[in-house]
């Protein structure tokens, strides 16, 4: 199959409205061709007249390991062009960087989840464009997450870096995709097009990410497709005390503490609500974190398997499982404290806990902290959320 770089780069036809054209790109360490040729080089080599580089959150070379680490602007050194950070001085591309090209070209992996932050990118750059006048290409790449949809939608008020707009935790599109949303939502005017892929086959074999493309990561933690299906579920340790696997070779695929039972925590689990385990593998496990929480300790944990004989893409609902994982430690251990306080400034927001942030409100962290809540008051709350999601996106979805 064919990413969108991959058509742009083989259609002089595609290319034709960029002549005479100054052009930008917006990428990061996966933006690569079939042939794992770095999008830049390849724009280069194709004749196209790159006249800036723009990086995400972990910086064009994806060196920056953990959250909330700034990247500066530099001077590429093959090339002489700026390079422009969007997460350093600014999240925003500023007015001297707009002025730098005529079209952007957008070619950045996405991991299918309002958390990660090239779907927050995408936006800023639209609403940055429309008040410019500049256009905007989105070279699409496939979500390797596929097309399920969940979790509660981010609630008014709780917009973040980590939260675009009202839309749902596993949002089920492709970047070029949620570009057409943003546009609709925000009322943008925008010269937007997509430059699509071919054969992408999102209930096909790999479930979004197809089996003939090597996995390249998006951002440091980002190293498997296990870990990108799982995702939107283990983003939420990131406002735990417990430790989401930084530090280890598995980060972001499983939970775990020094001080947790990690096989009491999975039977609990599958007492609770054995229904939300469909789909995967729990694993109990130990590791000791070169960094990050609890950092030279061992740690009990639980991996997620979401891979092998036992992964079923349609039944695995990771948001679900994590919140499950919460749940199971509140049940066996009801003074533990499981949220990272106020004085963390996640994504640098202020006076509020990291977990609210990351879910968009507080209607998760309550139902944890709950006692009498049981399963289906979470169902209550996500059930019609991710139904209007559906129905919200169902004629912007490109690939059928």
């Amino acid at each position: 199959m064919l990413f969108g770089i991959d058509r742009l780069l083989a259609d002089p036809a595609l290319r034709a409205p960029l002549e005479g054209k100054r052009v930008a790109l917006l990428a990061h360490p996966a933006s690569v061709t079939a042939d794992l040729t770095h999008s830049l080089d390849a724009l280069v080599a194709a004749g196209v007249n790159l006249s800036a580089v723009f990086g995400p959150q972990h910086g064009v070379r994806g060196d920056l390991q953990d959250n909330m680490m700034e990247s500066p602007d530099f001077t590429d050194p093959t090339y002489g062009m700026p390079v422009f950070s969007l997460y350093g001085e600014v999240r925003r591309p500023s007015g001297q960087s707009m002025h730098s090209f005529d079209v952007m070209l957008v070619d950045l992996q996405d991991l299918g989840c309002r958390i990660y932050t090239y779907v927050t990118t995408l936006l800023y750059i639209l609403e940055a464009a429309a008040a410019h006048g500049k256009a905007v290409w989105v070279l699409d790449r496939p979500n390797p997450a596929g097309r399920p949809v969940e979790g509660t939608r981010l609630r008014a008020g709780w917009e973040s870096f980590v939260g675009a707009g009202p839309m749902a935790m596993r949002h089920g599109l492709t970047m070029g995709e949620m570009g057409h949303w943003f546009l609709r939502h925000f009322g943008l005017d925008v010269d937007y097009r997509v430059i699509g892929m071919e054969g992408w086959q999102p209930d096909g074999p790999g479930f979004g990410w197809p089996t003939d493309r090597v996995w390249i990561n998006p951002s440091p933690n980002a190293a498997n497709v296990n870990m990108a299906r799982a995702y939107a579920g283990t983003v939420m340790v990131e406002g735990a005390t417990l430790s989401e696997g930084r530090g280890t070779t598995r980060p972001l695929e499983l939970f775990g503490a020094p001080d947790i039972d990690a096989k009491a925590v999975i039977a609990e689990m599958h007492r609770i609500a054995p229904e939300w385990l469909a789909g995967c593998k729990l694993r109990d496990i130990w590791f000791q974190p070169t960094f990050h929480k609890h950092a030279g300790q061992l740690n009990n944990g639980v991996h997620i398997h979401a891979e092998g004989a036992w992964y079923d893409h349609a039944a695995f609902r990771p948001w679900r499982v994590q919140a499950l994982g919460f749940k199971a430690i509140r049940s066996l251990y009801p003074d533990y404290p499981i949220w990272r306080g106020t004085d963390f400034q996640y994504e640098y927001t202020d006076d509020v806990l990291a977990i609210d942030v990351i879910n968009g409100g507080p209607d998760l962290r309550l139902w944890v902290d709950d006692a009498g809540a049981a399963p289906g008051d979470l169902d209550a709350l996500a059930l019609p959320d991710e139904a209007g999601w559906r129905d919200e996106i169902g004629d912007l979805l490109i690939y059928r």
